[in-house]
């Protein structure tokens, strides 16, 4: 039985995208414990609902994060959270995945 994760997949995803937006899927598959493929999938789910884009830098991808897409859809679900809430816990977590990159 695999480990108990507080974090969805997706959200580890879409914070690794954030904070780093130059990686490339392979760097984020490394980084968050997922294989290529299941970020690639990840990565395309997240494009599709408006929440993340890529464009073209040079042969890379560079990532980025549409946070009023991600506002939105924290307020649809049934309880939805305040923008206070989501700052706290976005910098917190922020905060932890800096540290383990020292």
């Amino acid at each position: 039985m695999p480990a108990w994760k507080f974090l969805t997949n997706h959200a580890v995803v879409l914070l690794h995208v954030a904070i780093h937006p130059n990686s490339t899927l392979r760097d984020i598959s490394t980084a968050v414990g997922l294989t290529e493929r299941t970020v690639i999938s990840i990565v395309r789910a997240l494009e599709e609902d408006g929440i993340a884009s890529h464009a073209k830098n040079g042969r890379r991808n560079v990532y980025r994060i549409n946070h009023s897409a991600v506002i939105k859809h924290l307020r649809e679900q049934t309880e939805p959270f305040t923008l206070e809430e989501i700052a706290m816990q976005t910098a917190f977590l922020a905060k932890r995945i800096g540290e383990e990159d020292d």
